[in-house]
């Protein structure tokens, strides 16, 4: 359950994410986050090229619609899209595309659409979608308000005009590790946010219909958001659908219906250049899962002194591992927090649309090395000895 912030005047317990002058940040937030390091150095050589930067060009120039032609050649690649599947980069967030995907794919408003709920986008997600379409909601919320397990895939309304799920709960730490395969025709639309290019996608054999992902997560920065539309799903929107969030409009005018995030898509075409380069989506996992495996073999064998309320390892966030310290005692937290802020360990208290959540997170996308989750596991060992030898500590020892 979400908690009022603390009055607390440490920059940390406000969700700062500056360490002290001279040490180097350690960024764990939940997004937006840091880009890899190669990633970034690219951009900022953007500026001292000969070339006019991205950030400049004209949508329509000649300079750009390479950019733009190669951002999608390289995200096909990537992440092994069929050619029957549009790709677009559109405006809004993943907010957007809570009303986009209805408003695109339930022209007359009162369809059904089922809203598989296991977590706080998700059903973020349902309420905004509550206006375009009539859901049926599959939930696997508990009484409290909390998640801890998928909802049932079996026995879905066969009516359904699609099956929405988010495949990574941020705030939650659950995700789904492969897509499910549905026993029914509706088309899956997935939310893929906060895990797209960390693994595989099945597209054609999990019968996906569209899939959107933020850049701000794995692939780039805030400021535009990746769809990829099966091209049969094209040309029935609702005409309630304004046309900076209509598929069929976009993908008709490659993109360019109206001004595209010019410098973000560069972004997000320098990101896939390296991710192939590395290795491409299956080195991504293979990253993804030792970066997690370091936290949670630590909380798992830290005899409760750390803990995370997702119990089953296959449902559990490669992306973003929930704990808390000590029973969530708030001094023994506070400590934490201040003393992993001092090494340059931030992003682990962030704060959200709904407070500040009862657990801590360390969010582990694509741009944070396995060398910095290792930094972050010493610290966690470290401070756990520390506090087990000496309970009576102040925040500050």
């Amino acid at each position: 359950m979400m908690q009022a912030l603390p009055a607390d005047t440490h920059p940390v317990m406000g969700g700062s994410l500056a360490p002290p002058t001279g040490v180097k940040a350690l960024n764990f937030s939940p997004g937006p986050t840091s880009l890899a390091a190669e990633v970034e150095a690219e951009i900022k050589a953007l500026f001292d090229a000969e070339r006019m930067c991205s950030m400049y060009l004209s949508h329509r120039s000649p300079e750009f619609l390479d950019i733009l032609a190669s951002a999608v050649q390289r995200c096909r690649t990537a992440m092994d899209i069929p050619d029957r599947y549009e790709i677009l980069f559109m405006h809004g967030g993943g907010h957007g595309q809570f009303a986009a995907v209805p408003l695109n794919l339930c022209p007359n408003g009162d369809e059904k659409a089922t809203y598989l709920v296991n977590g706080t986008w998700s059903k973020r997600a349902l309420s905004e979608a509550s206006k375009y379409c009539r859901p049926v909601v599959v939930s696997s919320e508990h009484p409290d308000g909390t998640f801890t397990h998928n909802p049932s895939f079996d026995h879905l309304d066969p009516e359904s005009r699609y099956v929405y799920l988010c495949s990574n709960e941020t705030v939650n730490g659950i995700e789904m590790h492969r897509l499910p395969k549905l026993d029914i025709k509706a088309p899956l639309v997935v939310d893929a946010s906060s895990d797209f290019s960390t693994k595989p996608i099945d597209w054609e054999g999990c019968n996906v219909g569209v899939l959107y992902a933020c850049a701000s997560k794995n692939i780039g920065h805030p400021g535009v958001t990746l769809c990829v539309i099966r091209k049969d799903l094209l040309g029935v929107p609702s005409k309630h659908c304004p046309g900076v969030l209509c598929y069929s409009t976009n993908a008709r005018e490659s993109n360019l219906w109206n001004t595209i995030p010019t410098f973000n898509v560069e972004v997000v075409n320098i990101y896939l250049q390296w991710m192939i380069a590395q290795g491409g989506v299956r080195e991504m996992e293979r990253r993804s899962m030792a970066k997690s495996a370091m936290v949670y073999d630590l909380i798992d064998r830290s005899n409760q002194f750390y803990a995370t309320p997702i119990a089953d390892p296959s449902i559990r966030s490669r992306m973003n591992v929930p704990f808390e310290v000590a029973g969530g005692d708030e001094e023994a937290t506070r400590a934490f927090l201040i003393q992993g802020w001092e090494r340059g360990i931030v992003g682990l208290r962030t704060l959200t649309p709904f407070g500040v959540g009862k657990y801590l997170r360390a969010s582990l996308y694509n741009g944070v090395s396995e060398q910095q989750v290792k930094v972050l596991v010493s610290f966690m060992a470290d401070f756990m000895q520390r506090r087990r030898h000496a309970p009576s500590a102040t925040p500050n020892d």
